[in-house]
């Protein structure tokens, strides 16, 4: 990779004109400009993709509706001229540093293959932002990591090196929109791809998914959902016997490769 890698912003949209523009103006303030911004209309029948192209995004349309199938149109389209390839959502703020941040990790880091961060919850009462940070998005951290060995890639604030989408693309359930598509993705990732946890990556999004016991309820089942689909893909068992196998190519038969992840990034309370 060069040392100034081109990176481009994917942001799937629905009916999200309002959202859509704060976050383009987010956007156009950061201190390191994206090369490219894809809004990708997943059947809006409001302004959004009118607000996408006044901030000068390409503007690309997919038919099936659910943000997986937005995601991966977007992912499919950045491919052609980007190194790195940066996702968030319509309602994401993203800080003036966020894309500069991505850029020195990458460049500082040629291993690094995918780096993701958290979430700071705006728009809702004190008590919601609180558990959507800590409970809904920390508890997903922490749980993940555990079961899977690699770390949650979170939708609304993660990038990765165009290599890694081009490896996984075939096989993410990118067409099923009753999933989530960042658990799905983080699925069929491996150590080997590089996934890196930055609890300092913060984005604002907001707490629409976690102001209703119906929304957030909604969203945890998908969590079961997404596991059903790609299984045995998910599975813990086969995540160990992956570990073992790349353990035992790497290191001496004597090393212990029994299922025992350390690296725990979260306290019990799961959220900073």
């Amino acid at each position: 990779m060069t040392l100034a890698p081109t990176i481009t912003v994917v942001i799937p949209c629905r009916n999200d004109a309002d959202f859509l523009d704060k976050c383009l103006q987010a956007l156009a303030a950061q201190s390191h400009p994206a090369t490219r911004v894809i809004v990708v209309d997943n059947g809006s029948t409001d302004d959004s993709a009118a607000v996408a192209r006044r901030y000068g995004a390409t503007v690309v349309g997919e038919s099936i509706v659910g943000i997986w199938p937005a995601a991966a149109r977007g992912y499919d389209e950045a491919m052609a001229d980007a190194d790195i390839i940066a996702r968030i959502d319509a309602d994401s703020r993203p800080h003036p540093d966020w894309i500069a941040r991505l850029v020195r990790a990458f460049v500082a880091d040629p291993g690094l293959g995918v780096l993701t961060g958290g979430a700071e919850f705006y728009g809702g009462s004190p008590l919601a932002n609180y558990l959507g940070e800590h409970w809904y998005i920390g508890g997903g951290h922490y749980w993940i990591k555990k079961w899977l060995g690699i770390p949650l890639v979170f939708g609304s604030n993660f990038a990765m090196r165009t290599r890694v989408w081009q490896r996984v693309r075939e096989d993410v359930d990118r067409t099923n929109a009753g999933i989530h598509d960042d658990l799905d993705l983080t699925i069929r990732l491996r150590p080997a791809d590089g996934i890196r946890y930055d609890p300092q990556l913060r984005m604002p999004v907001s707490a629409r998914p976690v102001q209703t016991v119906t929304g957030l309820s909604r969203r945890v089942w998908r969590v079961a959902t997404t596991f059903a689909s790609s299984w045995p893909e998910g599975s813990r068992w086969r995540r160990r016997a992956e570990l073992r196998t790349t353990t035992d190519a790497a290191a001496p038969a004597a090393v212990d490769t029994s299922w025992s992840p350390t690296d725990d990034d979260w306290a019990p309370g799961f959220g900073r």
